[in-house]
């Protein structure tokens, strides 16, 4: 290779900037990319160390704070193909979305707000980009493949929070993970990854929209699971949705989780076993707690996919709900199709979202680059998972290690009522098999909002969750 050709060795490009928080602390805001870098051995020699990836992030730490006594959470989203644009600017950062809510979404351009809400006041927030998401990309002359899968994820992701740590001299500080979505399962791999690779033991793993073993999602032939764990989710829509009359949502969750429990996954199981009373009866109950109809319900055989049930439900209006959030409604173009041609919720957060980030890193933090940053992204695509080749995708074990070998470890888990992506009541099977004695099982918080994926959308639930958070983080470290 000419020296013209070979590539040019990258640098760090950060900016910083000062801001004040609305309640008058001041903080600092550093935003850009950081260089990963991996040792080179040719036949045994240490030939030094080669660019592989700039990955951003935006990093936010209170001004005057003591290193030894304040927090720092390392937070991003999932995908995956995700940015952490989400947590960023909806509940966690210093800045947040305005854009409405469901029935009520605010007109483009939307807007953005201080958010006197933000961890900040607790911790300060390290908000990280995966390769190939936001602004991160592989280095120039390496490919992006390596990242695009469990293991490099995660070791990538794991390297920038070590590299970030110790530049800024925080290895004594409390450290916090907050993931979301497929972003619990990275964070719960990283429990176990950063203490068995660096030493680096944590305080607390915020899961956020949680699914630590997917079987509990795949709805295919011979897995049952799925269909009785996301009853109680179809239940909650319904009743959402007026399809439960006058009930309590607190009744009717009950009736579901009851009932998923015990008489579906009988009645599930026993097959064409069932009496025709039996079958009737379970035809009947899914119907009413669904709002489907009983011929629907009879004719997928008891079993309801999650996409046929988001389009199907509101099929009378004339209407689909939403996946990550099934309080939002949309219109499909062929009214009488099985599966939706694109998720409602999704399309109402991503114009927010991403008119936000942009204006937001250039306008108020400084930090210019012209290449377009991926919000939510298909070019990680195909995600390798070939390290569970032999078994179904699950994490259970890596988060129970991670709490067996560090007993102070807690676990903050936080769930949508209407969330169709990540069910509550997964969550809850899950962590119900988690491999851990009983005093370390007490270390696991669930808490619950009447919202979605993004349960942050939802006002009420914001400032909630924002105040468990706040509360989870302050519980750590006191």
């Amino acid at each position: 290779m000419s020296e013209e050709s070979k590539p040019s060795t990258p640098a760090d490009n950060l900016v910083t900037s000062s801001h004040t928080l609305p309640s008058g602390e001041s903080y600092t805001a550093t935003t850009g990319t950081m260089v990963l870098r991996e040792e080179v051995f040719t036949d045994g020699r240490f030939e030094g160390l080669r660019p592989k990836a700039e990955m951003f992030v935006t990093a936010y730490t209170l001004d005057g704070a003591d290193p030894l006594t304040r927090p720092v959470t390392f937070a991003f989203n999932g995908g995956p193909g995700s940015s952490s644009v989400w947590l960023h600017l909806g509940v966690l950062g210093p800045r947040r979305v305005v854009m409405g809510d469901a029935g009520a979404l605010l007109p483009p351009p939307y807007g953005l707000a201080d958010n006197e809400e933000t961890l900040l006041k607790e911790s300060d927030l390290v908000f990280i980009d995966p390769v190939s998401t936001g602004f991160s990309r592989a280095a120039e002359g390496e490919k992006p493949e390596p990242y695009h899968g469990f293991k490099g994820d995660l070791e990538s992701v794991g390297e920038l929070i070590r590299l970030w740590t110790t530049r800024n001299g925080r290895w004594m500080s409390p450290k916090f993970l907050a993931g979301e979505s497929y972003g619990t399962v990275r964070a719960a791999g990283l429990a176990e990854h950063l203490q068995s690779r660096y030493g680096m033991y944590l305080n607390g793993v915020m899961l956020i929209s949680s699914v630590l073993d997917f079987i509990t999602g795949e709805f295919n032939e011979g897995n049952d699971l799925a269909y009785a764990l996301y009853l109680p989710t179809y239940a909650a829509i319904a009743h959402y949705h007026g399809l439960h009359g006058d009930r309590s949502l607190e009744d009717v969750l009950r009736e579901a989780e009851e009932y998923a429990a015990k008489d579906y996954m009988w009645a599930l199981g026993r097959g064409n076993r069932l009496t025709p009373e039996e079958r009737t009866a379970a035809v009947a109950k899914v119907a009413a707690l669904t709002g489907l109809s009983e011929d629907y319900v009879d004719r997928v055989n008891l079993r309801i996919e999650h996409i046929r049930f988001f389009t199907e439900v509101l099929r009378p209006r004339r209407q689909v709900v939403g996946r990550l959030d099934g309080r939002f409604t949309g219109w499909d173009p062929d009214a009488g199709r099985e599966h939706f041609e694109a998720d409602p919720s999704m399309n109402a957060i991503t114009g927010p979202y991403g008119a936000a980030l942009n204006h937001y890193l250039r306008s108020e933090l400084g930090y210019a680059n012209d290449l377009p940053y991926e919000i939510l992204t298909s070019r990680v695509r195909p995600w390798s998972y070939k390290e569970f080749e032999n078994a179904h995708v699950a994490v259970v074990d890596r988060l129970a290690t991670a709490m067996r070998t560090n007993p102070h470890l807690r676990v903050h888990v936080a769930c949508g009522y209407y969330d169709g992506a990540t069910p509550y009541y997964a969550a809850e099977h899950s962590f119900a098999r988690l491999p851990v004695p009983a005093e370390l099982a007490r270390n696991i918080e669930f808490a619950y909002y009447e919202a979605g994926h993004m349960m942050y959308v939802h006002e009420p639930s914001r400032l909630r969750q924002s105040a468990d958070l706040a509360a989870f983080v302050r519980g750590q470290n006191g």
